[in-house]
């Protein structure tokens, strides 16, 4: 799939066990649904950690990056201002996210790269 906006904000985190179910539920039916309303969002694509062998040398190594999050979620932005509008800071604290997921979540990781080369 090929990216088609210049810059990506990633969230990643880790959510208690008991409440991943809640967590799915919310994330797909309102909190990304809320967060694509926000003019500059682009898609947004959820993610999960898998355990990764990769070809190295000639052998197969295990790639373990310790303390990792579970969950992802890369979102297409049109700009760094998407981040600081009103309208995304209403979007994240709409629906059930803030009182019966967020406070679940930990090991909460945010970045944003600016998309330098596409090669198809």
């Amino acid at each position: 799939m090929p990216i088609s906006t210049r810059y990506l904000f990633t969230a990643s985190m880790d959510v208690d066990p008991d409440k991943e179910a809640l967590f799915d539920e919310v994330y797909d039916q309102e909190h990304v649904p809320n967060l694509l309303k926000v003019p500059g969002v682009i898609s947004v694509t959820r993610l999960t950690l898998e355990p990764l062998t990769l070809g190295i040398g000639g052998e197969q190594r295990p790639i373990v990056v310790e303390g990792e999050p579970k969950h992802s979620a890369i979102y297409e932005i049109e700009s760094p201002e998407v981040l600081v509008s009103r309208e995304w800071a209403a979007a994240v604290e709409a629906g059930r996210w803030p009182d019966q997921v967020r406070p679940y979540t930990r090991n909460r990781r945010h970045t944003l790269r600016k998309v330098t080369k596409t090669t198809p």
